[in-house]
């Protein structure tokens, strides 16, 4: 589980830590003004979306180590070709192969799910958020650090080495095999499959409303705290990931049996923090409406994690988790659409405005789906009455 998540976390280097620097990178390559900077930023998870559904059955056909590989390797070969781009059309391509031969926390996430089931499963899909949410925070500041010596443009050359050294250490893994359940015998049937239409449901609107906020967070910052240095903004908006570092395992523990539960009070915190943006003009209130942010961030990722685990047990893992990533990205994709148009028309601050409702409506979501459950509950303590 470990050596899976650290092979996760130096390939997400470049995917992550590059992207913030593509209004330095346009420019070298015949876009003096970066007008297609928001374009491209969302083309490789567009791109990951399409093909995550097709690799993961794939994966369930010819093996789960062999189809991680792929995508391991599939990074290299992206990040070579955006690093020796001499054109805008031929790094969009790059971008565009990036996302179509990467996709590699859907293949990670089949890859644990094949060995893993049940708590277990939870958790390491729990860790593999702590490993994006690590390279999320950490990436951007050593591209930024190495920028004086390496532009950032030819630091997809120098990125490119991680996935190929996590693909090496992949290698040296065996092909993963779930373990029979504990207790099952030869003529024990199978427990059905718990439904996916709530999972893929909450998962869309978790990710849209979490995300929405992020492509203008550093102008909603320089808006409500003029003056700001940059070290600080920069430390605003990595406050939620650091909370989901710092408690994600101790949440696992407390909401593994309820994890309903735990999602309905994280989309509450998500909708309270992102309020709490709209009217936080000093450093306090807005440092304190991203930790609340984060408190939700965190519970709502790691609920999340344990209904896919539930979900995952007696179904295909690839063709699952390669579904859940193509729901996944779409929110990622919808939220930077509509953050680009609210912002347009009403300003930055709308966008957390957006991913509240968004919050409060998938908050409802998860308690009417609540109810027919408490009503059977209410039911059988009335005949035992």
């Amino acid at each position: 589980m470990h050596a899976v998540a650290a092979c996760y976390f130096v390939a997400s280097f470049a995917a992550l830590g590059l992207p913030p620097y593509l209004t330095a990178i346009l420019p070298t390559l015949g876009d003096p003004r970066a007008h297609w900077a928001g374009v491209l930023y969302i083309v490789p998870t567009v791109f990951s979306a399409l093909g995550a559904p097709l690799w993961g059955r794939l994966a369930d056909r010819y093996g789960r180590k062999r189809l991680l590989l792929r995508a391991q390797l599939g990074l290299a070969v992206s990040f070579l070709l955006a690093g020796a781009a001499d054109s805008l059309p031929a790094f969009t391509a790059a971008l565009v192969l990036q996302g179509f031969l990467g996709g590699t926390f859907a293949a990670t996430n089949g890859f644990l799910a094949a060995a893993l089931d049940g708590s277990q499963l939870s958790r390491a899909l729990t860790l593999m958020q702590g490993s994006a949410r690590a390279a999320l925070v950490s990436a951007p500041i050593l591209v930024g650090a190495l920028s004086p010596w390496i532009p950032p443009h030819r630091q997809y050359l120098v990125m490119a080495v991680l996935p190929l050294a996590a693909a090496g250490f992949l290698a040296l893994l065996p092909e993963p095999v779930r373990p029979a359940p504990a207790g099952a015998g030869a003529g024990s049937a199978p427990a059905a499959p718990k439904p996916l239409r709530l999972l893929y449901t909450v998962e869309f609107a978790f990710v849209f409303a979490t995300i929405v906020s992020y492509p203008y967070l550093i102008t909603l910052v320089d808006t409500r705290l003029p003056g700001i240095p940059g070290t600080t903004a920069g430390l605003l908006f990595a406050l939620p990931h650091l909370c989901y570092l710092a408690f994600a395992g101790r949440v696992h523990s407390t909401f593994l049996r309820r994890p309903r539960t735990g999602l309905a009070l994280g989309f509450a915190l998500v909708a309270a923090g992102l309020a709490g943006h709209w009217p936080a003009h000093q450093l306090a209130a807005f440092a304190l409406a991203r930790l609340v942010l984060g408190a939700g961030m965190t519970l709502g990722l790691v609920c999340l994690s344990v209904l896919a685990a539930e979900a995952a047990h007696g179904r295909a893992p690839g063709r699952m988790f390669g579904t859940l990533e193509l729901v996944s990205k779409g929110g990622a994709v919808a939220a930077g659409l509509v953050a680009t148009l609210v912002n347009s028309v009403y300003g930055p601050g709308a966008t957390v405005l957006a991913g509240t409702a968004a919050a409060l409506a998938a908050l409802a979501l998860v308690l009417l789906s609540r109810l027919p459950r408490l009503a059977l509950l209410f039911r059988l303590s009335h005949r035992s009455n």
